[in-house]
């Protein structure tokens, strides 16, 4: 069933739609809302179980695919610019496979469609998230004073202290004034091989290839989640698609390079 969803609009002129990645909201792509609002229409919903839209009993990239649809419906929007980063990537690619008839231009950053959780090769970053989402399930946050006390407990494991403050912003104080999570730790975390395998390339067998509007994947060079060897597989289902390198930057592209990453958005949008 689809859900309403939250979320931020800021500027005039064409559609735009971002889509945040896995613990990630509207709040984390402001900066790069500033930065094309002056030419769009930026609208930057929180997807389910995210930020500040429903919790459901369920996360799945269909159900998403739908909610964005009513998305469109309940914002009267006829076509729009959308640019998913990675699970959002995902959310985009299906959403766009599904309603090409929405979709203006296609913009995927850093995700490919493929399963990343393969058996005889499982993915660290799939390690990573089962980890991450281990950690905030143990997290007793009734007996937390602070998110200096949050931050102390996710560094005996995590020791990527940006990932962390990354990671800490998805917590606030509920009405009682006991910290929680904004996001659904339980779902995300049932719903996490879901997350990692779903819109591989066996998904597109029957859709491709794919021409009816532009594709631009952009990677940062730093992250793993888009290979060299996954750029055949990304050109059989996209043909035309571009590749846009951003260096100096890992999978959290826009945050870590957002002067680059805006530069290669308005070069082909």
């Amino acid at each position: 069933m689809s859900v309403t969803l939250k979320f931020r609009k800021s500027g005039h002129g064409y559609p735009f739609i971002i889509l945040h990645g896995l613990y990630g909201a509207s709040d984390n792509w402001l900066s790069i809302s500033r930065k094309l609002e002056e030419r769009f229409t930026v609208y930057v919903p929180d997807l389910r179980n995210h930020g500040h839209s429903p919790h459901t009993t369920s996360h799945s990239y269909e159900e998403m695919v739908d909610d964005l649809h009513l998305f469109f419906v309940d914002h009267h929007i006829e076509k729009a610019i959308i640019l998913g980063h990675s699970m959002g990537g995902k959310v985009a690619m299906m959403f766009a496979a599904e309603y090409p008839e929405l979709v203006k231009s296609l913009l995927v950053a850093d995700i490919a469609p493929k399963s990343y959780n393969l058996l005889e090769r499982p993915y660290k970053t799939v390690l990573q998230h089962e980890l991450i989402l281990g950690l905030m399930e143990q997290l007793n946050l009734a007996a937390v004073k602070s998110r200096k006390e949050i931050d102390h407990f996710m560094s005996d494991k995590l020791k990527d202290s940006t990932l962390r403050q990354f990671l800490i912003k998805n917590i606030h104080r509920n009405k009682a004034d006991f910290f929680e999570w904004k996001i659904n730790v339980p779902i995300l975390k049932q719903a996490l091989l879901a997350i990692t395998t779903g819109v591989s390339s066996e998904w597109f067998d029957d859709r491709r290839p794919i021409l009816g509007y532009p594709v631009t994947f952009l990677r940062g060079l730093n992250s793993d989640y888009i290979s060299d060897e996954d750029l055949p597989m990304i050109k059989r289902i996209y043909p035309d698609a571009k590749i846009i390198d951003i260096p100096d930057a890992g999978h959290w592209l826009h945050a870590e390079q957002p002067a680059k990453f805006i530069e290669a958005v308005l070069s082909v949008v």
